[in-house]
């Protein structure tokens, strides 16, 4: 059953609610998803959930196409690059192993070099098509964190100079994944960001 949360509630109930639940699952390994809408908080809210528990965070904005992988990112949830990801990320999570780190850099189009993060229990992947079918059923909790389209083109005007390719390309290719594979109806617990002074 999902729970949604407005935002109006106090930021530390759902912040507590959140803490506690991630840390009653009982496992060797622990994988928490943050999918949902751009600017709607993803990284802030792995950001915060990092400074109270002990955790690494992995951010699927380093796993975006590479160029000769592009032709496919119009595919609904296929504009992340989930089989490096699953390679170098979650399967090694799962064999508790440690993650040898490797994104992205959109400007340079090409794999930066590596950085080894040693591992630990908790595990949290926030961005966008986090949830990609071939990756969800690796998690043990998934939060989706909603933003009404409004303010969401307020933060990114804020905080993107090119804010128009969100507008006619990102946000559409974002939209099309969450309806085609029903993200947030998935996630077990939905956050509605729209009125938060935090975020």
């Amino acid at each position: 059953m999902v729970n949604s949360i407005p935002f109006l509630f106090c930021y530390t109930i759902y912040m507590e609610k959140i803490i506690e639940k991630i840390l009653e699952i009982d496992k060797e390994v622990v994988l928490v998803s943050i999918d949902g809408r751009c600017a709607s908080g993803k990284t802030t809210l792995a950001r915060k959930i990092s400074q109270i528990i002990d955790c690494n965070v992995f951010h699927m904005d380093d796993f975006f196409l590479q160029k000769h992988q592009r032709e496919r990112h119009t595919i609904p949830g296929e504009n992340v690059d989930y089989e490096r990801f699953l390679e170098e990320v979650l399967i090694p999570l799962t064999l508790k192993k440690d993650v040898y780190y490797r994104a992205f850099d959109c400007k340079d189009m090409k794999i930066k070099e590596g950085s080894l993060i040693k591992f630990k229990k908790i595990n949290i992947i926030e961005g966008v098509y986090s949830n990609n079918i071939n990756l969800t059923n690796y998690y043990d909790y998934k939060i989706f964190l909603d933003v009404n389209s409004d303010i969401q083109m307020e933060r990114i005007m804020k905080r993107n100079t090119n804010h128009n390719d969100f507008k006619n390309k990102w946000i559409p290719l974002e939209e099309k994944y969450f309806k085609e594979f029903n993200i947030k109806n998935k996630c077990d617990l939905i956050i509605d960001t729209s009125d938060s002074f935090v975020f």
